[in-house]
Order: structure tokens, then C-alpha cells, then sequence
């Protein structure tokens, strides 16, 4: 979970995954997209563990020093979300909690619980893919980053990076599991009629 020599390429996601990257595709600099890169490899983690696909890293002076996929489902925890795994991980790799001079970097818009532990954390700043104007607290939503009135720490906020990569990944996988779905009530539902039919062959006999 934590790297503070990253030599991840985005090249590296797994082959078949939903989002995925053209052979040779380099970005020269590492900007804001060679990074939300990343953060969509560990979406892409999250997908292949059947959790909700969202990812975080965190990066500090150039280097990845945190790293996290959703994992509510194989945690059992409600709180389990990429952003508040990395930033605990980001805390222990500088031994500090204000994480002052990181900037976090997640593939979809932070949720109020979320953008609560940033706002306690103090990175400078939050970059992040697809917003969510239902949910999301950096903007979509409410917006608890950049708060009126202010709370103790306000973050620099730069939002819709690789949004259509960010948000073709959480498209993809409930589009899966609502075929999943449909299919284990046809299975569940042929499973009940065979039941019912050999129950009245036995009444026969």
C-alpha cells in the first residue's frame, strides 16, 4: 500500500480490464493525468475484488508515498473507502498526521466522510476524475473543501481529470452487476420451478 519509489508505469493495468491503455501510450510529464493513471490501477484492484471501483494514491514531492482501493466489501467496513485507506497509509509513511505538501488523487469525487478526514489531514491539494452531484462533498454535491463558512483547512481542488476514464470504470461495473443480478434471480427463479415440479411428480407417485 505504500511506495515511496513508485516506478509504476500506467502501461501495468491488468490485460482485459475495463479500462485499459493503448500499447506505447506514455505521458511525458508526470502531471495530474499520468497520476489519476495510477489512481485508476487501483480502481481497477477494486473491480477485480468486486468492490466498487474507485481508487486513490497519495504523492508528495513527485513520489507515490500512499496507495488504496475501495474496500468496504472485503474489509467489512463501511469506512473502507479508497481515500481514507490511502491517507491513513500516507500518515504512517511520513509519521505525521498533516499530510501538508501531498496532494491526493482519487478517481471519483470524495464523499462527505471523505472530504471530512481530508479536511483533518491537511493536504494541499485534492485532484480528482468524474464528480458525483449526488454524493460528492468537493463540489458536486456540497463542497466541505472549500467550505462558508471555512473549517480549519481549506484544499486547492482541481476536479474532472481523465473524468470519462474515471467514470467508464464505475459504469462498467454496475452494468456487471446488474446482469449479475438478473441472472441469479433467472437462476434462483428455474431453481424454485424445478423444486415445485418434482414435488408434484413424488405427489403422483
Amino acid at each position: 500500500m505504500i511506495d515511496e519509489t513508485s516506478t509504476d508505469s500506467p502501461n501495468d493495468l491488468p490485460t482485459g480490464a475495463p479500462y485499459d491503455f493503448q500499447d506505447g501510450f506514455q505521458i511525458e510529464e508526470r502531471g495530474d493525468e499520468y497520476y489519476m493513471q495510477l489512481a485508476l490501477r487501483e480502481a481497477q484492484k477494486a473491480y477485480d475484488a468486486k468492490e466498487v471501483p474507485v481508487g486513490a494514491i497519495i504523492v508528495r514531492d513527485g513520489k507515490v508515498i500512499a496507495r488504496s482501493s475501495n474496500q468496504v466489501e472485503t474489509l467489512k467496513d463501511a469506512t473502507a473507502h479508497a481515500e481514507m485507506l490511502s491517507l491513513s497509509a500516507a500518515q504512517i509513511a511520513i509519521g505525521d498526521w498533516r499530510l501538508e505538501g501531498c496532494t491526493l488523487y482519487v478517481t471519483k469525487e470524495p464523499c462527505p466522510m471523505c472530504a471530512g478526514a481530508i479536511v483533518h489531514c491537511r493536504p494541499d491539494r485534492v485532484v480528482y476524475g468524474c464528480p458525483d452531484a449526488k454524493g460528492g462533498a468537493a463540489g458536486g454535491w456540497i463542497n466541505l473543501l472549500d467550505s462558508n463558512p471555512p473549517l480549519n483547512h481549506r484544499c486547492e481542488v482541481s476536479s474532472g481529470v481523465m473524468a470519462d476514464e474515471c467514470l467508464g470504470i464505475l459504469q462498467s461495473f454496475f452494468q456487471s452487476a446488474r446482469r449479475r443480478k438478473k441472472e441469479e434471480r433467472k437462476a434462483a427463479k428455474l431453481a424454485e420451478q424445478a423444486a415445485e415440479e418434482q414435488g408434484g411428480a413424488k405427489s403422483c407417485d
